[in-house]
C-alpha cells in the first residue's frame, strides 16, 4: 500500500516505512492533544460533569425516568388490567454512592474527565486517522468515503446518547433494586457506578459503528450483502448475546438494545449492496472506456 507524502518523498514518490511511522506519530500526537484538551475542559467543569450529567440518571427527576413513569401512568389510564400506574416508574429511590478510598474522589474525577475527553474528541481522532489512511485510497474511493468521518461521529454520538438516556437509567434501576436477600443492603461505590455508566455508553457508541464497519469491509472485499443475508440468523444470535453483555440481565433491556442493532444490521446490508453496485458501475465504465480505446486504435 503506497501512501503519497506531503513532504520527504522518496525518489519513487512514495513514503518509506520510517516516513509512514513519522506521519502516524504526528496524527497520534494531535489526537492525544485533542483528548487532553477536552479532558481539561471536562475536569474544570466538575459540577456540570457530575451533578448534571454523570450522576443525573440515578435521580427520579432525570428526563428518561420521568418519561418512563408518565408512560406507565398513561398505560394504566388506558388499560384497566394494569392495576399499578407506578409500574414503569424507575429510580424512585436513587442509590447513595460512597467513596471508600482516601484518593477515591480525585481519581474518579480524573477518570471521568478522561472518558469525557475521549467522547468529545472522538470526531477529531477519527479525522486524524482518516487523514492518515486517505492517501492510500484511489481518488474515486476517497470521494465515496468523504462523509465517513461525519457519519462515524454521528453514529458514535447517537450510540452514546442511546446508552445514556435509555440503557443507563434501566441498568441503574435494575442493579440498585436487585436483592439476593432483604438482609443485604446495597452500598454502591461511586467507582462501580461510574464504571457501569462508562461501559454502557462507550459500548453502545462503538456497536453503533456497525454500518461504517460494513462499508469498509465491503470496500476491501471481505464481506458482501449476500454474505450478510446468508448469515442473518447467526448475526441475530450474536446481537442478542452482545446485548446481554452490554445490558443488565433482564430481557427488557436486552431487547431494547437488540432492536436498534438489528436495524443497524439491515442498514449495513443496504450500505454493502450500495458499495457493490458502485463497484459494478465503475467496472463497467472502465471496461467500456477500455473497449472504446481499443476500437479507436484499431
Amino acid at each position: 500500500m503506497a501512501f503519497t507524502s506531503k513532504k520527504g518523498k522518496s525518489k519513487e514518490g512514495e513514503m518509506s516505512f520510517l516516513e509512514h511511522l513519522e506521519e502516524l506519530r504526528w496524527h497520534i500526537i494531535r489526537s492525544l492533544i485533542a483528548i487532553v484538551a477536552m479532558m481539561i475542559i471536562a475536569f474544570i467543569f466538575k459540577n456540570i460533569l457530575f451533578d448534571k450529567i454523570v450522576l443525573a440518571p440515578k435521580e427520579p427527576t432525570f428526563i428518561s425516568n420521568r418519561m418512563f413513569c408518565e408512560f406507565g401512568h398513561f398505560l394504566a389510564s388506558k388499560f384497566s388490567f394494569i392495576k399499578n400506574p407506578e409500574i414503569l416508574c424507575i429510580n424512585t429511590k436513587p442509590p447513595n454512592l460512597i467513596s471508600i478510598k482516601m484518593s477515591g474522589q480525585i481519581t474518579t474525577h480524573i477518570t471521568v474527565a478522561l472518558v469525557a475527553g475521549l467522547i468529545l474528541a472522538f470526531p477529531f481522532v477519527i479525522r486524524e486517522f482518516w487523514l492518515f489512511f486517505k492517501p492510500a485510497l484511489h481518488s474515486n474511493e476517497a470521494k465515496h468515503a468523504r462523509g465517513a468521518v461525519l457519519a462515524s461521529s454521528l453514529l458514535f454520538f447517537i450510540g452514546v446518547l442511546f446508552g445514556y438516556f435509555l440503557l443507563a437509567p434501566l441498568s441503574i434501576h435494575f442493579l440498585n433494586t436487585y436483592q439476593i436477600s432483604e438482609s443485604v443492603v446495597n452500598q454502591i461505590n461511586v467507582r462501580s457506578f461510574i464504571g457501569t455508566m462508562t461501559s454502557i455508553c462507550l459500548a453502545t457508541g462503538v456497536v453503533f459503528e456497525l454500518p461504517i464497519v460494513a462499508f469498509f469491509l465491503t470496500k476491501i472485499g471481505i464481506i458482501t450483502p449476500g454474505f450478510m443475508r446468508k448469515y442473518r440468523k447467526h448475526a441475530i444470535v450474536v446481537i442478542f448475546i452482545l446485548a446481554a453483555i452490554i445490558t443488565p440481565p433482564d430481557i427488557f433491556s436486552q431487547t431494547l438494545v437488540a432492536i436498534p442493532l438489528l436495524i443497524l444490521y439491515e442498514v449495513s446490508i443496504f450500505i454493502s449492496a450500495g458499495v457493490i453496485r458502485k463497484k459494478a458501475k465503475e467496472h463497467d465504465a472502465f471496461m467500456n472506456d477500455d473497449s472504446s480505446a481499443k476500437t479507436e486504435k484499431a
